[in-house]
C-alpha cells in the first residue's frame, strides 16, 4: 500500500513497477535499501517512483525488513535536564538514519525500570539504557536479552555490551581540589540515592582522598531531585561544613533556593557545587561550580554503537568520559575561623545559622 495519489488515484507499489518495467519486489527491494539490485534498475525504479509521487507504507516497509525503524531510551527521570540532553543526542543522530526514539521514564523506580525495558525492547529494533539506580547483579542478567543494547552512564557488567561511562570519581576529586585549594577544610557531601551507581562511585572516591591537607567530609543523606537539596539546608549547616558537595546539579539548585530563603550568603559563609552542568546551572544565582558531563554527546555516540550493531558492524571502543570543572561563582574562599553552626528554626519554617557557644 502507498499513502499518496497521483493524478486522483491511489498510487500503490504495483504502478511503480508497471511504470519501471519491473516486479514488484523489485520495487519492495529498491524502496528498503537493500544492495541486491541492479544499479541501473535501482535507478530506474527511483525515478518512477518519483514521478508517480509514491511514498511507500511505513507499516508494510517495517514487515518487509523485519523492523520497525525506532530504538527506545530508558531513563530514570526524564524530568532532569541531564537525561533530556542524552534524549536530544540521540534523537537527532537517529533521525539522520531514518529512525524515531520512544522514551520511557522509570520515575527514579529500579523495578520499574526492569519492566519498562524488556517491554520497550519488544517495540523495537534496539535499547539505548539510563541505568543509574539498577543493580549491578540484576543489570547483569538483563541485558543478554536487551541486545542490541547500549548501556549509558555506568559501564557494562556483560562483555560485548557497548558502554559509554562517566568517571564520576574523577569529577567528585576534582571539585574537592578545588575546595581545598580555596582553604575549606570540612565539606557536607549530600550524598544520591543508596541504589546510584554514581552515587557509590563519589563515595568511593571521597574516602579515598589522599594526603594530610584533604577535607574533613561529612556525609549528609539526601537524595537527586531539586525537593531533596532543599529540604537538607538544615542539616547541612548543621555540620559547620564550609562547602557542601551536591550529589548533582538539581540538588544543589535546591539547596541554593533554601540558603537563600535563610539568608545564608553563598560563598560568602558556605559554597556550594553541583554534578553534571545542565543548562540551568551556569544561570543559577550565584552561577553553579559544577562537573560537567557532555550528555548530548553520550547520547549521539550511543546511537552510533546502536547504528553499527543493527548494521552488522563492530561498534567503536567503549568510552569513559572525564567530566570538565567548571568554576563559576558559588565556590570562595573558607571563611576565616567560622565556628561549628547548627540550624535552628524561627518563624514559618525558616532557619538560621547558629554559632555553638
Amino acid at each position: 500500500m502507498a499513502r499518496t495519489t497521483h493524478a486522483g488515484r491511489h498510487v500503490t507499489i504495483a504502478h511503480v513497477a508497471e511504470a519501471a518495467g519491473v516486479s514488484r519486489a523489485t520495487v519492495s527491494r529498491v524502496m528498503n535499501g537493500l544492495a541486491t539490485v541492479d544499479p541501473e534498475i535501482g535507478r530506474r525504479v527511483r525515478e518512477a517512483a518519483e514521478q508517480l509521487n509514491y511514498s511507500p507504507s511505513t507499516v508494510a516497509r517495517s514487515l518487509a525488513m523485519g523492523r520497525t525503524q525506532t530504538v527506545a531510551i530508558v531513563v530514570p527521570d526524564l524530568g532532569n535536564p541531564m537525561f533530556q540532553e542524552t534524549l536530544r543526542g540521540l534523537s537527532r543522530a537517529a533521525a539522520k538514519a531514518g529512525y524515531r526514539v520512544l522514551v520511557a521514564d522509570s520515575i527514579e523506580n529500579p523495578d520499574e525500570e526492569v519492566i519498562l525495558a524488556r517491554e520497550a525492547r519488544r517495540r523495537c529494533d534496539a535499547l539505548v539504557l539510563v541505568s543509574p539506580r539498577m543493580d549491578s547483579a540484576v543489570l547483569g542478567d538483563l541485558l543478554p536479552e536487551l541486545a542490541p543494547v547500549v548501556l549509558v552512564n555506568r559501564e557494562s557488567p556483560v562483555p560485548g555490551v557497548p558502554s559509554l561511562a562517566v568517571d564520576y570519581g574523577a569529577g567528585i576529586r576534582a571539585i574537592v581540589s578545588e575546595l581545598q585549594r580555596l582553604g575549606h577544610r570540612r565539606v557536607a557531601y549530600l550524598a544520591g540515592p543508596g541504589g546510584s551507581y554514581g552515587n557509590r562511585a563519589r563515595l568511593e572516591a571521597l574516602h579515598h582522598l589522599l594526603g594530610d591537607q584533604s577535607p574533613e567530609i561529612v556525609e549528609v543523606p539526601c537524595g537527586a531531585m531539586f525537593e531533596d537539596g532543599y529540604r537538607a539546608r538544615d542539616a547541612v549547616l548543621a555540620t559547620g561544613a564550609t562547602a557542601a558537595v551536591c550529589f548533582n546539579d538539581l540538588v544543589a539548585l535546591g539547596l541554593l533556593g533554601a540558603l537563600h530563603e535563610a539568608g545564608v550568603d553563598v560563598p560568602g559563609q558556605l559554597s556550594v557545587t553541583g554534578f553534571d552542568d545542565i543548562p540551568f546551572a551556569r544561570f543559577a544565582s550565584p552561577a553553579l561550580t559544577t562537573a560537567s558531563v557532555p550528555q548530548t554527546q553520550l547520547g549521539e555516540e550511543a546511537w552510533e554503537r546502536l547504528w553499527a550493531v543493527l548494521s552488522d558492524r563492530e561498534p567503536a571502543h567503549d568510552v569513559t568520559v572525564t567530566p570538565r570543572l567548571e568554576v563559576r561563582a558559588s565556590v570562595g574562599a573558607a571563611p576565616a575561623d567560622k565556628p561549628r553552626a547548627r540550624a535552628g528554626k524561627t518563624g514559618a519554617g525558616r532557619a538560621e545559622t547558629v554559632a555553638d557557644a
